[in-house]
């Protein structure tokens, strides 16, 4: 079940299955606990393994004040004025920090017999997300930050009593489980051609009760506890990244959002089929034309499960599983859409998606404007 934290905005504050209190003050989140907790976080404030904290909070943190901090702030310094501007105390206190907006959080909530599951997320990727091994954005040198765009942030609230250990394999699997939701929706790195994997900026607290008369011992995915875990956070992942940057489903159903992925717009297809000497004339009316067609038929489900297919084969080869001549001459397959005589695509793979899929919109967009027209004029 998913609870839009939009209740709270309207309520104050609300409790969580555990009993913890959810209470929002402007741009920022506070989760107080109702007993002794035992804590493990990324967090710059009191992060690690931590068994005296009595609340964490979640913040938005304004452009201005990152670019502030960008320039020579103090990560914990900051976390500490936010703790005390929210009236809690810095050194029970743990904050994670964000560009995200706190109305877009979402609670998802998972129980099994007496043992109930938590996550509070808030979610953007469009601005920093990446993959594992990308590219670097920065050395850390000294106590600075950079601005955050996007950040992952997840409070996991586990109603049982684990051990430090155990804790530790819950925060992998939570961290499995955004993966999992991020490969589920096909969310792009901006620094590379792959699916993220996270932004560059994500954090995370696992909060466990020690008083808690169920004692668990394993958090991994062969558990009922990892289970719950990787529901929670793949659902609320989701929803919290539909509600703050629009990814869903639905977002990523377009050819062009596909390819996108790889650096190519609706210009670089426009120019492509000029270059082919494919359209009628190289007018701007033409070309507004051609344009406004390929973007309701890069919306069609059919083009979209071939251009899927083909840029998987695609990546197929550049991970080394398939020979790059076997996956040339699939995309050809998958993407000659019944014709029989196809011109030589070029010797790399995007450029043979790009040629075969120019060759397809271009017979479409005449075809469409002139129904007796059963194939494009230009070879």
């Amino acid at each position: 079940m998913v609870d839009a934290v939009t209740e709270i905005w309207e309520q104050g504050c609300m409790k969580t299955p555990g009993n913890e209190q959810v209470e929002h003050r402007e741009t920022s989140l506070i989760v107080r606990f109702p007993g002794p907790r035992n804590v493990l976080s990324t967090s710059w404030l009191n992060g690690g393994y931590r068994e005296d904290l009595v609340a964490l909070f979640n913040h938005q943190i304004p452009l201005e004040t990152c670019d502030a901090c960008h320039a020579g702030g103090n990560v914990k310094t900051y976390l500490e004025g936010v703790a005390e501007s929210l009236s809690l105390d810095p050194g029970t206190t743990g904050g994670l920090i964000t560009r995200a907006e706190m109305k877009n959080a979402v609670m998802v909530s998972e129980s099994f017999r007496d043992l109930t599951i938590c996550a509070i997320v808030t979610a953007g990727i469009d601005k920093n997300g990446g993959r594992a091994g990308d590219p670097a954005s920065y050395y850390e040198n000294g106590d600075c930050f950079e601005p955050v765009g996007g950040t992952i942030n997840t409070i996991l609230l586990i109603g049982a009593d684990l051990p430090a250990y155990a804790m530790t394999r819950a925060l992998m699997t939570a961290t499995e489980a955004k993966v999992a939701a991020l490969q589920q929706l096909m969310a792009r790195s901006i620094y590379s051609t792959g699916i993220a994997t996270g932004s560059g900026t994500d954090m995370i607290a696992i909060v466990a009760d020690p008083g808690s008369p169920i004692h668990l011992s394993d958090a991994g995915k062969h558990s009922k506890l990892g289970e719950l875990i990787g529901k929670t956070v793949i659902e609320a992942t989701n929803a919290a990244l539909e509600r703050e940057t629009g990814l869903s489903p639905a977002s990523q159903r377009d050819v062009l959002v596909r390819l996108s992925r790889f650096g190519i717009t609706e210009e670089d297809l426009w120019k492509a089929a000029v270059m082919a000497g494919s359209v009628d004339h190289a007018s701007p009316e033409e070309r507004e034309r051609f344009v406004q067609f390929l973007r309701n038929w890069a919306r069609e489900p059919g083009a979209v499960a071939q251009v899927a297919a083909a840029l998987h084969v695609l990546e197929e080869a550049g991970w080394g599983l398939l020979p790059q001549e076997v996956a040339r001459d699939t995309i050809i397959r998958i993407l000659r859409d019944g014709e029989t005589n196809i011109p030589a695509a070029g010797d790399q793979l995007l450029d043979c998606i790009i040629a075969m899929l120019v060759r397809q919109v271009v017979r479409e967009f005449y075809t469409a404007r002139n129904p007796c027209r059963s194939q494009i004029s230009h070879p």
